[in-house]
């Protein structure tokens, strides 16, 4: 009987506080009424729990979760993109014009890194220094702020390979019936390699460093990964543990819901991706992975941002077993990433990717 009281008497109770709540809003600015109803959100999750708790039921929830080649696959429009990720509640502070810029920007910005062409990024470079202030100007959307700032100097690169990449002298070619197009020619690896070395010269070491660097390298040392690549942290986020990516990766490491859950991460009651020690443990346990499957450091990191599966489908189908081999086809995130890490650890640690060894190794 008190279970069955107690059941009874929580739909009442929500009731009456999303009521009270309601109240409350209508008498507070925007910013205020988004924490509101962030409250709320979070009130009725738990009161959600405590019935579940409370009739006994044994079933274990089942968590829905992005899977990014999945996404990759699937999504059709830009549009579908929109409603399927970008967060209601990060992006409720903005105004509805500055809302529909953002999503707009963002979208583009997510089609460009799947594309196939590095250089189309370049494209969005004033588009992003507009939107950037928008995003810093509410806490609520700062975490997709902190994400966006440590990807600025993609569209940056962009512009400078692009400015030295010669215009193509022949035609484009025939499209054949049946079969796809070829993609358009990429940027020479070692170009890349060379821009990002002059792009991080001119860059001073992160505040967030100073603290995080001697904290976490010891954690790879634990999980047997070469303690340099704790530099991931500065190429995702820079060092922010509040960034938060429009697909859903999140903190220091940028990990996807899938891959902290296959590392063994909680995403309640706190998720443990926006915590330093644990998202470092997570990402050096994946590299660590990575790294065994395809025997190389520059495959290994380009497999941590556009997915193993990726990576294995390229290496057979081309039958290759280098980055630079299958650069060309991977998406543009990943062409720009694995070459700022290199230049990161060259910068900061005076090593190369391709070398790294593991302490004791």
């Amino acid at each position: 009987m008190e279970t069955e009281s107690a059941v009874l008497i929580l739909p009442l109770w929500l009731r009456a506080a999303k009521t009270r709540v309601v109240t409350d809003l209508s008498s507070k600015r925007r910013r205020l009424a988004c924490k509101c109803r962030g409250v709320w959100l979070a009130a009725t999750r738990r009161c959600a729990l405590a019935i579940g708790l409370l009739i006994c039921c044994a079933a274990t929830a089942q968590e829905f979760e992005l899977d990014t080649n999945a996404l990759r696959q699937f999504i059709g429009s830009a549009e579908q993109w929109a409603e399927e990720n970008l967060d209601e509640d990060v992006l409720s502070a903005l105004r509805e014009t500055e809302r529909e810029q953002v999503e707009q920007f963002l979208r583009g910005l997510e089609l460009r890194l799947r594309g196939s062409n590095a250089l189309e990024l370049a494209e969005l470079r004033n588009a992003a220094k507009s939107v950037l202030p928008l995003l810093e100007a509410h806490e609520e959307s700062e975490p997709y702020a902190a994400w966006l700032r440590a990807r600025l100097d993609y569209l940056e690169v962009a512009e400078e390979l692009r400015r030295s990449t010669p215009a193509p002298t022949l035609p484009p070619p025939k499209l054949v019936p049946g079969k796809p197009p070829k993609p358009e020619p990429a940027v020479s690896t070692s170009a890349g390699r060379k821009a990002w070395q002059q792009q991080l010269a001119r860059r001073p070491w992160p505040k967030a460093a100073d603290e995080m660097v001697p904290k976490l390298k010891p954690v790879f040392e634990r999980e047997r990964v070469p303690a340099e690549l704790v530099w991931l942290a500065e190429v995702e986020s820079s060092f922010n543990p509040r960034a938060r990516s429009p697909v859903g990766a999140a903190g220091m490491f940028q990990l996807m819901p899938a891959t902290a859950k296959r590392f063994g991460l909680r995403r309640w009651p706190r998720d443990q991706r926006y915590q330093p020690e644990p998202s470092a443990r997570a990402a050096a346990q994946y590299l660590r992975q990575l790294h065994a499957q395809f025997r190389d450091w520059p495959l290994a990191v380009a497999a941590y941002n556009a997915g193993e599966g990726t990576v294995q489908r390229l290496l057979d189908r081309h039958k290759a077993r280098s980055f630079e081999r299958i650069a060309p086809h991977l998406p543009a995130e990943t062409q720009m990433f694995v070459p700022k890490v290199e230049a990161t650890l060259r910068q900061r640690e005076g090593v190369a990717l391709a070398k790294l060894r593991a302490k004791g190794a």
